[in-house]
């Protein structure tokens, strides 16, 4: 066992008298260590409960007959570092916590490794880490938090958000936006509709690197649990038998996974996500591959906020079992750490809800949630989930209002200085720029909530949150920062935006643009430490932003 580097022979003493000064015994010396990742903290209410599902883990490789050793790593919350400076360390946090993992994993030896996870970036950085080492490794994904309810009507973080621009355009009180603010996020778990973390926690399981039925199995419930407990047995069964996730994960696991992504309506986010993990697992995934399956597999769900449902609906639907199901016929038939293969996962999947997961005859768009738009404004693409989209604004053109952060905008917005038919440009929210690509619902939700999501536009070479609905069209790469076309833009251009021709134009000449460019000079903004180091190492967002 890989262990015994730290425990066998004599000349491990040392290691093997610090290791019964922690606990273990005899009898613990010859079986399986195990590792678990646990992003546990009491800020995030994804994390909260993790600690009871750790407690599971811990049962099940104890039961299988394993020795586990538990360890902490780092989970920010998006909502609550939103519309602030703490949000430029959000996506850089995706790097630290699986540099975290595989520090712990390979300076201690352990044989295998769990992550128990959750939320925007823990998921992500977790599985990097798993294709990188590529010591067995399983993922328990914690699960959504119920929805919100108010007035009999279901809601969630985005209701906030949405409060808040309804506010700014005198549409709501300041207490009607308290009362949805005490409503809309009832407990544990991560936010309730289709967001990044639900997302990757369905990629997850697709790519099968999680067991069956965790990525939609609620944080409060008894099958999370369970899939906790089974979770544990499972991986000191894959340390015996030397299963690895490199040994089950290919390129045809993402295709699958994108394929999903693109049925289920996910978040833009997976255009950073996918194509990080795939590069730890020595496999290439970029933007026209998304793309490219977008155009060949509809829409077939109406999950918050591309529509009325949440995450509890899609579980209690079948979850991602029943996705697949709905897709048999177009999923290459990949093994799973489940020790399943797709297809067998389908054949036994059940859909008890055919309106929230819709077969493919009968989709609520003809093609995919996420498209990507290129053009001059972005040579190397841009990301828009085009699901949460209305059919007025498929084809849009308008005047750009040009913004140097997204602060300038913020305050653009809520002063209405904003008006129908602008495109809101907001730029150096990049990797570089940032840095760390900062993640903005706030001025998305503002424009949706003063009623503007169908009279205007919004671009930026930052990202947005799963949350965000409506013509916004992020990842623009390259990025203002690296003198990308972006920076070229000035008030009063025409923008035209056309999701269906997947074509994004700044109505300028060629030469207007090479003229413009040449005068650039980037905004600055001095950073140090962390943000400092990420700024040199990170690359464009249309590879993933990942660190080299």
């Amino acid at each position: 066992m890989r262990s015994d580097q730290v425990k066998k022979g004599l000349d491990k003493a040392p290691s093997r008298s610090l290791l019964r000064a922690s606990g273990i015994t005899d009898e613990d010396m010859p079986k399986p260590f195990i590792g678990i990742a646990n992003s546990w903290n009491d800020v995030v209410p994804g994390h909260v409960h993790l600690n009871a599902l750790v407690e599971e883990v811990k049962k099940g490789i104890i039961e299988a007959g394993g020795v586990p050793f538990v360890f902490g790593v780092p989970a920010v919350c998006d909502g609550v570092a939103m519309g602030h400076s703490g949000m430029r360390y959000s996506l850089p946090s995706r790097e630290t916590i699986s540099d975290c993992v595989e520090i712990m994993d390979n300076a201690h030896m352990f044989d295998g490794w769990v992550g128990v996870t959750n939320c925007d970036k823990i998921t992500p950085g977790m599985l990097m880490a798993a294709g990188r080492i590529d010591i067995p490794a399983l993922m328990l994904t914690g699960g959504p938090m119920k929805a919100g309810e108010m007035d009999g009507n279901v809601m969630d973080l985005q209701n906030i958000f949405e409060a808040l621009g309804s506010h700014a355009a005198g549409k709501m009180t300041e207490e009607e936006v308290i009362r949805v603010e005490r409503c809309a996020c009832p407990g544990e778990g991560s936010c309730s509709g289709l967001f990044t973390a639900n997302t990757m926690a369905c990629l997850t399981e697709v790519m099968g690197l999680s067991l069956v039925g965790c990525g939609t199995s609620l944080a409060t419930s008894q099958k999370k649990k369970d899939i906790a407990r089974a979770t544990g047995r499972r991986i000191v069964e894959l340390v015996n038998q030397h299963i690895t996730p490199r040994s089950v994960v290919t390129q045809n696991s993402f295709v699958n996974a994108i394929k999903v992504d693109m049925a289920i309506g996910g978040s833009t986010n997976t255009a950073l996500h996918l194509p990080a993990i795939a590069s730890d697992f020595g496999l290439k995934v970029d933007l026209s591959l998304f793309d490219k399956v977008s155009r060949e597999v509809p829409h077939l769900t109406s999950i918050r906020p591309s529509g009325p449902y949440h995450m509890e609906d899609v579980e209690r639907a079948g979850g991602v079992p029943a996705v697949l199901k709905r897709l048999q016929g177009t999923l290459s038939n990949e093994m799973t750490l489940s020790g399943k293969r797709i297809h067998q996962i389908a054949e036994e999947a059940t859909v008890n809800d055919g309106e929230i997961i819709r077969p493919l005859d009968r989709p609520f768009h003809r093609e995919g949630g996420i498209a990507v738009l290129y053009g001059n404004l972005a040579p190397q693409g841009s990301v828009i989930k085009q699901a949460a989209v209305s059919a007025k604004m498929m084809k849009f053109t308008g005047r750009a209002r040009v913004f140097d952060s997204e602060a300038q905008a913020m305050e653009a917005i809520t002063t209405k200085q904003i008006v129908k038919g602008d495109v809101v440009v907001i730029r150096y929210e990049g990797p570089k720029g940032g840095p760390g690509m900062p993640e903005m619902l706030s001025p998305t939700s503002l424009i949706s909530g003063m009623g503007l999501s169908d009279d205007v536009a919004l671009i930026t070479d930052g990202r947005f949150s799963g949350a965000t609905r409506g013509p916004c069209i992020g990842h623009v790469s390259p990025e203002a920062f690296d003198k990308g076309p972006i920076a070229a833009v000035r008030d009063e251009d025409i923008i035209q935006i056309d999701i269906p021709a997947r074509k994004l134009e700044l109505q300028i000449s060629k030469e207007e643009m090479e003229a413009r460019l040449r005068a650039v000079k980037p905004v600055e903004r001095p950073v140090s430490g962390i943000l400092a180091k990420y700024r040199r190492l990170v690359r464009s967002a249309a590879e993933g932003a990942v660190c080299k």
